[in-house]
């Protein structure tokens, strides 16, 4: 028997995901009456919106003639508190789809069911239908923003985890590449010592040779105080500073402990507001790390919320080996959402495990609208062995342009501009759409 206690958390958990605009339903209370669960006017503008795409990929089609309610159910007890608990019947004339209305039925009351595997008891609010799936499916997909924005960290993040040392004429034509396919941010440079980062010791003539390259922002990372004055000094309109969520790889990182690092970055926000200067903040190992293992989520969300108090405009949450997946990414986030705008987090996955898509799509799920990238999947960490490169900006465009997800990018140009710089290194691109893309375009060359 479901319990007012019970009903109590799942209301909660009603009025969170509302809250997001994650869910078409006032927050139910217990002894709810229908009514209280009428789908909201933005859930149904969202449906005329968002129907017509996904009917011409023929994919809400598919899911109304092959679902039936026992499988509903099935997935619903092997979701357990999944979002299957939190879905209301779209009224057939709101989308005129034209379905027999005896085909549906529903159960507007809790009931509780049992979880096989941990026969736990779960309060669930169901309604049984093939328009249930249909108004989920809407939901899934309506709450992945219309707008990412693309940051291109290669030239700096890619470049810098290479053994040979890229000369400084190359550097300066891929930024000018990937500035000219749209990229809105492309990251230059690291103003760090040579001693530590030597691929990037050029820091200082790269940016001399960019100073009139228009249509993008080219931030500059910087670890300190002197870093920033030397930035500002190269003509730098925008800095980056990096701390850790681990205490361990902040140590072997940066060589100070992680209070010690937002105590200096502290001091170049302080400088950087000053000069009007915008100061964007990265947060690494935020789900695993090479010396510590698994990161709490609370951990990351304590110094994102330093890190916005002392200014800075964007947090970028980087899983630096590429241990995560969607099921320790959303946590991370959900943690980090509650100290921080969401608005200010951009994520940026390294592809270790080949998981860097799927916690994309989680987190624009969640609501992040912005993503880092590296062209051809440059990169690496040189502090966190094992690590591969992030994830490649042609693998983000290309499934970003099938979600139907504008970026203003031309994946074509960013292809080229990943050629262009493979071809220097000497190996094969990291990216799995510019390698089956330049097959394609091979074989139809050919005939």
């Amino acid at each position: 028997m479901t319990t007012t206690k019970a009903l109590s958390k799942f209301s909660r958990r009603c009025d969170f995901l509302h809250h997001r605009n994650l869910v078409p339903m006032k927050p139910i209370s217990y002894r709810a009456t229908t009514n209280d669960m009428a789908p909201s006017n933005t859930f149904f503008k969202r449906c005329k919106k968002v129907l017509p795409k996904w009917l011409k990929f023929g994919f809400i089609g598919y899911l109304m003639t092959n679902l039936h309610v026992q499988d509903l159910l099935n997935q619903m007890i092997r979701a357990d508190e999944f979002y299957f608990s939190l879905i209301v019947v779209v009224i057939q004339e709101e989308l005129s789809l034209g379905v027999d209305k005896q085909e549906e039925f529903v159960i507007l009351a809790p009931i509780t069911m049992k979880n096989s595997e941990g026969n736990r008891q779960i309060s669930l609010v169901v309604t049984c239908s093939k328009w249930a799936f249909v108004a989920y499916t809407l939901q899934l997909f309506s709450s992945i923003p219309e707008y990412v924005k693309i940051v291109e960290v290669g030239p700096r993040d890619g470049l810098q985890n290479e053994k040979d040392i890229v000369p400084t004429a190359v550097k300066v034509e891929l930024i000018k590449m990937l500035a000219s396919s749209g990229l809105p941010v492309v990251e230059a440079t690291s103003f760090v010592s040579p001693k530590w980062v030597p691929q990037l010791a050029d820091a200082k003539d790269v940016m001399e040779a960019i100073k009139d390259c228009r249509g993008a922002r080219f931030p500059v990372l910087t670890p300190n105080l002197k870093g920033f004055e030397a930035a500002v000094a190269a003509g730098a309109k925008e800095v980056a500073v990096f701390a850790s969520a681990s205490e361990g790889f902040s140590k072997s990182n940066i060589n100070c402990s992680i209070e010690d690092s937002l105590i200096r970055y502290h001091e170049v926000a302080l400088y950087a507001s000053k000069l009007s200067i915008p100061v964007r903040g990265y947060i690494s190992c935020v789900v695993g790390c090479p010396i510590e293992g698994v990161v709490s989520p609370s951990k990351v969300a304590y110094v994102a919320k330093k890190l916005c108090d002392m200014g800075c405009y964007e947090i970028s949450l980087g899983d630096t080996i590429g241990v995560g997946t969607p099921g320790t990414v959303i946590p991370m986030l959900e943690a980090v959402i509650d100290a921080v705008p969401i608005e200010k987090l951009a994520v940026h996955f390294h592809d270790t495990y080949g998981q860097a898509l799927s916690n994309i799509l989680a987190s624009l799920q969640m609501g992040i609208s912005t993503v880092d990238s590296s062209v051809s999947g440059l990169g690496g960490c040189p502090y966190a062995k094992g690590a591969s490169g992030n994830v490649a900006t042609e693998d983000v465009v290309y499934m970003l342009n099938g979600l139907g997800v504008k970026t203003d990018v031309d994946l074509q140009k960013i292809m080229l501009a990943g050629n262009f710089i493979r071809k220097h290194l000497g190996n094969s691109s990291g990216s799995k759409t510019a390698i089956a893309l330049s097959k394609i375009t091979f074989h139809t060359s050919k005939l």
